[in-house]
Formats: structure tokens, sequence, C-alpha cells
């Protein structure tokens, strides 16, 4: 550029020289050979520029001619790059679409060995109903045996009695075999829920490198949920000597909270939740948290027990009673207020049967909070379509099945859940309250309530 600005300053300084030449020429006569040289120097002075000029514009070029292959390469680079990426791009999409194929095969398989699950659950209980029955047949025919020995040794077994000992052998084999298979299915049903996870764990990761290049847009899941209250949540305990309470599993060696079977004395096999805190084990016999579950339910909910053992619910007043009828046991109430205060206590009590619709009876021995409920008085316990003798209708009008002693009271722990905000007084009534014998109400956001045998104290 600059030979070029030199050129145009130049050749105007030439040209009006060579004007002003000529106007001289007609005022003063000079030689002729005078005027020659003057306009060689011009032509000089002319082509100088013009050479500069040249060389400056073939500097230019050479220049330019530089930065436009340099321009090129980055473009050839870029355009691999760009290539390279579109290929990774490409994989990543193939690799996402076969794991969800993949997630989709492992869940149907899932459901399908939960229903094998469900189906096995039922047969094994049906047979040990039968089990039991045998049993009982069987020992009344040894009785029957034993006499006739006794009285005619010289008599040999009858052969019905022989047949029918077969029979249970037999009845006996079958059950240890379905009990292995059905173990089988809880192993395999664990691995794929592993499977499951880890396949999740993959899409995750996957779906932020998508949103980063903006490629797919994933749509969200539901969440997988799984029934409560059946074998196929429990641990692995061992199924031929399953423990009574959640007190015989910690002392067998499980320290870890979590769900597990158990079978108390006279009772049938079913679910609890065994929390573990401060080296002793409590089975967890109610649990609310956020109001997932209704707990304004019927009778016969409250008798069987209603929810889930992960989340909130109601274990049944049935097997509440299975466990126990087996020894005494203390009654811990864990309570949580709105403002996160965390408050507890104790009782010694007894529980009656469905005949006595479940009376309770109270000793406070420990706690932090003032207590609510009525000691050493007979409660039962009612529910809006099941009342008590003598009761006015309290779980109709304060929804939920709860324990009462002749009026209706304030505390009730299976009350409707309330937020904290925008609550009355009759609202307050009908949810989760602790109104202490001193008149203080307590709003509660989180209940639980746990039972352990009292001998395990001297056992820790």
């Amino acid at each position: 550029m600059y030979p070029i600005k030199l050129f145009l300053f130049i050749a105007p300084l030439v040209i009006s020289s060579r004007i002003d030449q000529d106007y001289s020429s007609f005022d003063s006569v000079s030689p002729e050979p005078k005027s020659r040289f003057a306009m060689l120097d011009d032509v000089k002075i002319l082509a100088n520029g013009l050479l500069q000029l040249g060389h400056g514009l073939k500097d230019f070029v050479h220049k330019t001619k530089g930065q436009i292959n340099d321009i090129f390469q980055k473009l050839n680079i870029f355009d691999q790059s760009f290539y390279d990426l579109s290929l990774q791009t490409n994989e990543i999409k193939e690799e996402e679409k076969e794991l969800r194929r993949t997630t989709s095969r492992l869940q149907v398989k899932n459901e399908e060995v939960k229903n094998m699950s469900l189906e096995l659950n039922s047969k094994l209980e049906s047979l040990l109903e039968e089990k039991i029955l045998l049993q009982q047949k069987v020992r009344y025919l040894e009785d029957q045996l034993t006499n006739l020995i006794k009285n005619q040794p010289e008599i040999q077994e009858h052969p019905e009695i022989t047949s029918l000992k077969t029979f249970v052998e037999q009845q006996d084999n079958s059950i240890k075999d379905l009990l292995q298979i059905v173990e089988e299915q809880y192993r395999q049903l664990n691995q794929q829920h592993s499977q499951i996870k880890e396949i999740e764990n993959q899409l995750r990761r996957t779906g932020v490198q998508e949103s980063t290049e903006n490629s797919l847009s994933s749509k969200p899941r539901a969440p997988r949920t799984t029934p409560s209250l059946h074998l196929n949540e429990t641990k692995n305990v061992e199924h031929d000597d399953i423990p009574a309470d959640c007190t015989i599993i910690y002392n067998r060696g499980e320290h870890t909270s979590g769900i597990y079977s158990i079978r108390p004395s006279n009772s049938q096999v079913f679910n609890v939740y065994c929390d573990v805190t401060s080296g002793s084990s409590w089975t967890l016999i109610q649990h609310r948290i956020d109001g997932s579950q209704n707990f304004n339910e019927t009778w016969e909910n409250y008798k069987y027990g209603f929810g889930r053992l992960d989340g909130e619910f109601w274990l049944g007043l049935e097997k509440i009673y299975s466990l126990v009828k087996q020894s005494k046991y203390i009654l811990r109430i864990e309570l949580e207020d709105w403002k996160d205060n965390k408050h507890y206590i104790e009782y010694s009590f007894h529980l009656g049967d469905h005949e006595t619709n479940y009376t309770l009876h109270l000793v406070e021995i420990a706690g932090n909070v003032p207590n609510a409920l009525p000691e050493h008085k007979d409660l039962t316990f009612s529910t809006w379509d099941h009342k008590a003798k003598g009761h006015f209708n309290c779980p109709e009008s304060n929804s939920g099945g709860w324990w009462c002693h002749d009026v209706c009271g304030e505390n009730n722990l299976n009350g409707k859940y309330n937020k904290p905000k925008a609550k009355t007084k009759p609202e307050r009534r009908r949810g989760i309250c602790w109104k202490s014998q001193n008149g203080r109400l307590y709003s509660i956001k989180s209940t639980k309530m746990l039972i352990r045998p009292t001998d395990s104290e001297n056992s820790e």
C-alpha cells in the first residue's frame, strides 16, 4: 500500500511541473535542448515511482498469497475437526439408542420376574398353610399310633399312616424346592435392579453430553416403583429359619436398616422395616414423612396394613399383635415438628387382640416431650367404619384410625397430613398433632412408631 501512496503523491508533482514548464515557454523562449532534458528527468522520476510501485505490489501479492494459504490450511483443519465431531456424535447417538433398547428389555424382564415372585410367594404361603395343617394331622396320628403301639406292640404300622407320612415328606421336599426357587428369583431380581440402575446412570451421563451438543431432547422417565409388603423386597435371610423379629436379625449380625422377612410364633411370614439406631434394632410399625399416603383408611386396612415399607405405611394391627404377644415390648414414638425439633417418648405397653378392638394400655418410661396419651387406661382402636363402643365418631371427625378413651382426644398420629401454612384450628385437629397434658399443641411434620422387646436391652 505504501508504494501506491508514493506514486499518487509523485505523479501530481510531475504533471504540475510539466504544466508549469509549458506555461513558462510562452513567457520566455528557452533553448530547445534545455526543454528536452527537463522532460527526461520527469520521465525518470515517474519511471522510478512506477518501479517502486511494482515492487510494492509484488510484495503485497506475495504477502496476500501467504495469508490466503494460511486461511485455507485453517479451514482444512476445521473441516477435519468438524467431521470427527460428527462421527463421535453419531456413535454416541447409536450407543444411546442401544442403551434405551437394553433398558426396555431389562424392564420387561424385571416385571416378569416380579410377577413370578408374587406367584411363587402366594404358592409358598398356601404350601406353608398346608404344611402346618398336615403337621398337626401327623402329630395327632403319631399320638394315636404311640398309644396303639403301647397297647398292642405286635401290631404293625397301619398302611394309611405310612402313606400319610410319605406324603408329608414329599410336601416338605416340595416346599424346600420352592423356597430354593424363590431365593433364586430374589437373587435374579436384585441383579436386574442393579443392572437397571447402572444403565440409568449411563443414560444420565449420555443425556448430559447430548444437552451440551444440543443434538437430542431426552424425555423424563417416571420413577420406578416396587410393591411394598411383599417378600421380593426382603434382604438375604434364610427362609428355613426365619427370625421372629428385628432384634433376632440384629443379633445374627444384620446391623443395617432395611426391609426383612420375619415370622413371629404361630404366625405367617411377612415383611417389616428394621430401624437400626444406637446399637439396637427396632421394628417400625408406622411412618409418616410427606403425606404421600392416605391414612383415612378402613378398619380392614388398619387391621392388615397399608402403604410402602420404604415410604409411608401402617404395618397392621394384626401383625403388631403377633409380634407383641411373644414377650413384653417397648413402644417408642419419635416426632419432628415443622421447626425441625425432634422429640421422643417411650412406653411399656400391652396390646389386646381383635376381640378387644386391639386395646392399648400404656405406662410412660422415658422421653423428652410431655406425655399426651392417657396412662393406665384401656385405649381402644377405632376407624370411621368401625367405631368402638362409647366413642363419639372420633376417627370420622378427625380422620385416620387411632386409639381413644371414652371421649374424643386431640392426639392422632394417623390424622390428615397438613402443611404448616394456612391451617385453621379445626384443620390442626384433623391433622397430625400431639397435645400434651399441659395444653401445648405440637404440629408434627414426621412421625415414627417403633417397638422392640424389653429383654433386648439385656442382650445388647
